[in-house]
């Protein structure tokens, strides 16, 4: 085991995987408002928050590692967006086809493409033809997110030009920006308006999580000995604040602490990327499909379970032919994501300790 040994690639795809059984349950309508569902929801926006550090920590690795400017947007680019691109586009096909002839149908469609290729999927979600009588009529609701984890991308290179200024003080910054991030948060909410919760849950609300992956980055050898400890501390924070609501402050250390804890614990490597890294696409594909399956019916005569069962093999195979297919391809030939699964392959046969040197950490988001 290499002393840059993580399981943020276990830690994404298990993220991924909890918003898709919320989604799953939710979408399907068999048990509305239920505590199964909103409990399902709950942990669903807890797995994004811990994305969101997750994130924070790789994608800062990947500014830190980047020849410039150009250099690391190039790198997002070919990491988001192709994947991205197919996502909105095969649904954009099938709606052309099933609502040929429709008046008003080809506006609809041209609306829908021009506001999701450019992450403004809140302008228009829904597309003719497609899912108007399920219980929720979007296309794909989990990409709001991708519009936060763009805002973070852009902000990215100049919090990282300030907190160089601050040299030694870098906490300072951080800090400032997780209090800043969770005023707004707070502010939001009580609110008396209708869409409190949306704006409390947009940048820069969610930049508390950021924040506090870009510490994780800064701290990393700090970070990897006391990982049992982190992992206590953040479960007891995570609980204070899920129960007091008045503590809901100590949330982003308890999910600091939890994924510092899950992924530099000793133990297994739950090597997930051994066969292609599918989080990202397991977190794209699984909406538009559940959805189509609802559709279809195949939940109301298979029941939750047998739909969810059936679901979860079609989004990890159109996962895995997304990475292999349009992920990988679109990435430079020395990307870590390229390596990665041929890498991590090799070591499992060989069993030879991780090859990633201490300055590079982890792997690239």
């Amino acid at each position: 085991m290499g002393t840059s040994f993580n399981r943020f690639d276990a830690l994404r795809l298990a993220l991924a995987t909890l918003v898709f059984l919320y989604h799953g349950v939710a979408l399907s309508g068999l048990m509305p408002f239920s505590s199964l569902e909103l409990t399902l929801s709950a942990i669903a926006e807890l797995s994004i928050q811990g994305f969101f550090i997750i994130s924070g920590a790789l994608v800062y690795s990947s500014w830190q590692r980047s020849d410039g400017l150009a250099d690391y947007v190039g790198k997002r680019v070919r990491r988001l967006y192709p994947a991205y691109a197919v996502i909105i586009l095969v649904p954009v096909l099938i709606s052309a086809v099933l609502s040929f002839g429709q008046t008003g149908a080809v506006q609809d469609i041209l609306r829908y493409l021009a506001a999701n290729l450019v992450f403004l999927n809140f302008f228009e979600s829904e597309l003719p033809g497609l899912f108007a009588s399920n219980r929720y009529s979007e296309v794909n609701g989990a990409l709001w997110t991708l519009k936060i984890e763009v805002m973070f991308y852009i902000a990215l290179p100049l919090l990282a030009w300030g907190l160089t200024k601050l040299k030694r003080y870098w906490w300072i910054g951080l800090g400032l920006i997780v209090i800043g991030a969770f005023a707004w948060h707070s502010t939001m909410l009580a609110l008396d308006h209708p869409y409190n919760k949306h704006l409390a849950r947009q940048l820069p609300g969610q930049m508390m999580y950021f924040a506090a992956g870009m510490a994780m980055w800064r701290l990393w050898d700090t970070v990897r000995p006391h990982a049992r400890l982190l992992f206590s501390i953040g479960v007891i924070a995570l609980t204070a604040a899920l129960l007091i609501p008045q503590l809901d402050a100590l949330r982003v250390l308890g999910l600091f602490g939890i994924v510092a804890g899950i992924a530099f614990m000793p133990g297994p490597e739950l090597n997930a990327a051994r066969w292609g890294d599918v989080s990202y696409g397991v977190y794209i594909v699984h909406f538009p499909i559940v959805q189509g399956l609802v559709a279809a019916g195949l939940f109301a005569s298979l029941g939750l379970i047998g739909g969810l069962v059936i679901a979860a093999a079609l989004v990890f195979a159109v996962s895995y032919l997304l990475w292999w297919w349009v992920e990988k391809p679109a990435l430079r030939r020395d990307s870590h994501y390229r390596k990665l699964s041929e890498e991590r392959a090799t070591e499992c046969e060989n069993t030879k300790p991780s090859p990633w040197m201490p300055h590079e950490k982890a792997s690239q988001s």
